[in-house]
This record gives structure tokens, sequence and C-alpha cells, in this order.
């Protein structure tokens, strides 16, 4: 791995501008993990019940009541959104981009950029946030910081329930409220992702090295670097990436995925691929 991380080391020094696209497998590399040991300390009760043995399959459970299914999601956010990930992955990855023109886009849900130090004005989180509630309805566009509810509900983490009068309920329209995950048509998009995407796309456009134009010049050296992306959602950070590659005959990308690191033909002499744990990645190239 050795060669790779000099390689590595002089992309990014010779980057101008950064764009960062992440997935789970980052989370994952900073301890983020569903299931194992960190599933049977928060969630053993709930495993022997339901028979689940990972959290992301826990979700699906058929909850006996909505104080059930609030008593196992408030215990969710607050492990893998309020509680910091056990390994520094995060503040690594803003030690090597801190100083360059960056852009963040992610399909993680935990809000671990920011809480590392990223500007937030530079983040997208293109699949929701775990500290955020919506209608389930939904009947308005609007979304709501959920962290003093649920702290509230993690006094009860102890029990396999919680209080009624703590399940939060829609201020417009009565109905139970849901998480702000893109899991099916009724995820909101409120004024906050909006921005988001806008300043997304003006990064792009701003530096000429956005898809859809297709321009080239002015770019200078663009580094697409991809973070533990897996094939569930390709469209969003994977294939954009290889296309803007492609157009770009400034632009390198670089894939950091244990198990799932390779890039098309067509930029392959303008990629590097590692198929390592990001995390100690990171740690070799500080």
């Amino acid at each position: 791995m050795r060669e790779a991380i000099e390689q590595l080391k002089q992309i990014i020094s010779e980057a101008e501008t950064v764009v960062i696209g992440a997935g789970s497998g980052l989370s994952t590399s900073a301890g983020f993990t569903y299931s194992g040991e960190r599933f049977e300390k928060y969630f053993s009760d709930f495993a022997v019940k339901y028979g689940f043995q990972d959290m992301y399959s826990g979700g699906f459970a058929p909850f006996a009541s909505l104080e059930e299914r609030w008593a196992y999601w408030s215990r969710y956010i607050m492990i893998n959104r309020y509680m910091d990930p056990p390994k520094p992955v995060y503040n690594n990855i803003l030690s090597l981009v801190r100083n360059k023109d960056y852009f963040v886009l992610t399909t993680n849900v935990d809000h671990c950029f920011q809480k590392a130090g990223f500007d937030k004005k530079r983040l997208f989180y293109t699949q929701g946030d775990y500290g955020l509630f919506q209608c389930s309805e939904p009947c308005h566009h609007k979304t709501y910081d959920n962290e003093k509810q649920i702290r509230a509900m993690w006094e009860f983490r102890n029990e396999m329930k919680i209080p009624s009068e703590l399940v939060p309920h829609c201020p417009v329209c009565g109905k139970p409220m849901s998480m702000n995950l893109r899991a099916d048509d009724t995820f909101v998009t409120d004024e906050g992702w909006d921005q988001a995407a806008s300043q997304y796309e003006t990064f792009l456009q701003s530096r000429n090295i956005t898809s859809r134009s297709g321009q080239q010049e002015g770019a200078g050296n663009v580094l697409f670097l991809e973070l533990g992306v897996g094939r569930n959602t390709p469209g969003i950070i994977k294939y954009p990436f290889w296309q803007m590659t492609a157009k770009n005959p400034n632009a390198q990308y670089v894939c950091i995925n244990f198990g799932e690191a390779f890039a098309p033909y067509e930029i392959e002499k303008r990629s590097l691929c590692i198929n390592d744990d990001i995390g100690e990645v990171l740690q070799a190239l500080l």
C-alpha cells in the first residue's frame, strides 16, 4: 500500500479543488458499525424479542406500539447522530482538505462531517439527517430538530418503550412524526436541503467542473475523492464522479473503499483505487 499512499499524497498536494463523495463505508471505518458488539450493547433486548441481528434490519420490525417504536429509534438516533464516532476518521479528512477548495456530497445521515468541523455551507446531505423529524404523511414540507426530544427519550433506554407523551406528533396535522430519511416517496426536502443542493451545483458550475455543462477550461486540478461509496445508490456519487472526471482532462478520481475500489476503463489512467480500510489509509497519509 506504500506506493499508493505516496501517489495519493502527491495527488492531494497538487489538487486545487477537492470534491468529496462519502458513503456508508466511511462511517463504518470511523466505528459506526450497525452489527456485532455495538448492536448487542444497545439493542440486545429488541433482538431477543424480534429476532433481528443488526440495527438496519431493526428499523423494519413490526413494533407493538409507537411507544416501543420510538424507544428503538431514539436509541438508534442517539448513538448514530448525537454520539461521536469512536475513531477520528472524519477529523483526519478535514486535516487533509482544510486549506483546499472543497465540497462534500454524502449519502450518510449521521452528520459526522459537520461535527468534525467541516464548513456547513460546503456540505450536502442528499439522503436526510437522523437529527430531523418530519411529518410521516407528510402534510407539509418542513423538518424539525429532534435533539431535545431524542435526549428525553434516551432517559428511558433501559426500557423497551417510552412514555406516550414523548411520542412525536406533527404540529400541523397531528399524525405521527417520522425521521427525515429518503426511504420512500414521503421524504421531505426542506429549505435547508434545497439550499445545500443549490450550493453544490453552484460550486461545480462556478469552477467549470459540472457534468451538466461539459466545460473544461478553468477548472484547474480537480480531485474527485470517493470514500466508502457502495453500489446501492451509484447514481448519486459514483457515476457523476466518473462522468465529471472523464469530461475534465485536469481531473483525477480516487476511490478508497475496502472491497469495492474500482474505476471504469475510460478514466483508468487518471484513477487511483485503494482497496483498504479508509481510516488506515488516512492515518498513513497523516
